[in-house]
Formats: structure tokens, sequence, C-alpha cells
């Protein structure tokens, strides 16, 4: 892969304030870093892998947190990652041709732009009134949004958390919560199913740098309070960045496939 040092640098410092920002709001930053990289990079393996590494990174403290505080409770999340677990696993070891991939990523990426937005206008209620759903629909939802993950090469959280908002599932701090634990348990899923796959590519000096870069951004943002941090703003412009990115891919890729 080889990046020059100024690319890298500025890659470092993309995301550094990616896992700053996302940790602070409860996602660990795999959309934003997928279309980091694919300004940078053209290997998809690579991008898939070290995107999915950096997710870990960032969620994994912010889970424990959620863990830790009481606003996260295992049985209440098993329906959603009983599936999603063994279908990010299947989606990540599909070896899929290179266009394919980066029209999937720029779909994904413009779908996860328009939910980040949504997500900052829609409107709570005071109470924040919780509904009451079949167990059924968190089976589909959480294996829906796994397979697309592993696909791809994000935690899903992105998705999740919008959509269970959206249908007043429960709290917005227990929501956050499960898409923390979410994009965990799908990222290990999927860098399980990239070695299965013999797909799991880590250039071991930009993987370094960028890792140490997100642990430093995301400890960092799960200590900020959202209060003082603006998140819709966050949102809105990290949404834009990502539509953005997206939409180059597929004009790029889409092409080759019509």
């Amino acid at each position: 892969m080889g990046l020059p040092i100024e690319g890298l640098i500025l890659l470092c410092l993309g995301f550094f304030v990616v896992a700053t920002l996302y940790s602070s709001v409860g996602f660990g930053g795999g959309s934003s870093y997928l279309a980091l990289l694919a300004l940078f990079l053209g290997g998809f393996f690579a991008i898939r892998s070290i995107a999915l590494i950096c997710n870990l990174i960032v969620v994994s403290g912010s889970t424990y947190l959620y863990f830790k505080e009481g606003h996260a409770k295992i049985r209440d999340f098993l329906p959603f990652v009983i599936t999603s677990i063994p279908l990010a696993f299947i989606g990540a070891s599909f070896r899929l041709e290179e266009h394919i991939f980066f029209i999937l990523l720029g779909f994904s990426l413009v779908t996860s732009s328009l939910f980040l937005a949504w997500q900052t206008f829609s409107k709570k209620t005071p109470l924040e009134r919780v509904k009451t759903y079949p167990k059924y629909l968190s089976y589909v939802l959480g294996g829906g949004i796994g397979l697309l993950s592993g696909l791809v090469g994000i935690g899903g959280g992105i998705f999740l958390a919008p959509i269970l908002n959206h249908l007043r599932w429960d709290k917005s701090i227990k929501i956050a919560a499960l898409a923390s634990f979410f994009i965990l348990v799908n990222s290990l899923s999927g860098i399980a199913g990239l070695v299965q796959g013999d797909m799991l590519q880590l250039p071991w000096k930009e993987t370094l740098a960028l890792a140490a870069s997100v642990l430093i951004g995301g400890q960092l943002g799960i200590r900020i309070s959202l209060k003082r941090l603006t998140p819709n703003g966050i949102k809105r412009v990290t949404a834009l960045l990502v539509f953005v990115v997206g939409i180059r891919i597929l004009v790029k890729y889409l092409p080759q496939v019509i």
C-alpha cells in the first residue's frame, strides 16, 4: 500500500477527528473510516480490514462504559446480535469483485449519511415514550443489518440506531448502548469472516498509525459530555462528508455494471 507520509498524517488526523466525534454520540465511525480510506487507498480488502479494526477499538471503550453505568443489559440485546453475528461473518467472508464491493460501499455510505442526517431532524418526545414490538422484529433487523455490515466493513450501528429511535424501541441512552454493543460484536464477526476468507489485509505501518489515532480519539470522545458537543451539528457535517464520498464512489464504479 505504501502511503506517503503526508497522506498518512492527513488520514490519521481524519481518523482521530472521526473517532472523537462518533464515540461521543455512541457510534464507532466505520462509515466515515470507509469514506476516508476510499479517498486514499485502492485495495478494498485493506479498506474493509482497517475500518473494522478501528471500529472495534473505538466501540470497545464505549461498550465498557455503557455496561459499567448500567445502560446495557445482555438479555435485551441478544435478539439483535444472535442473528447479526453469523450474518456479519457470512457477509465478510464473501470474496466480492472489486467493482461490486465499491458499489455496495457507495450505496451503504449514501444510505448511512441519509439515516444520520434524518436522525438529527427527528423529533423526540419529552418523556421518550417506549413502544412494544414483537421480538421477531429484533431478529430481522439484527440479521439484515449484520449481513450488510459484513459485506461492506462497518459495524451497522449507524443504520440500527436511527431505526430504533424512530420506532421508539427504548430510551435513547439504551439505544446508543445497543448500537455500541452491536458494532462491537459485528466488527468481531466481520474480522473473523475476513480471516476465514483469507482477506484480512492490515499493512502494519498504516494500521498501527490509524489504530493509535482512533484509540486516542475514541477515549477522548466518550469522556466528553454530549451536552457540550452539539451532536446534531456534528452528525450533519459528517453525513455530508459521507454522502459526497458515497456519490463519488458510485459515479466511478456504477458505469462498470450498466
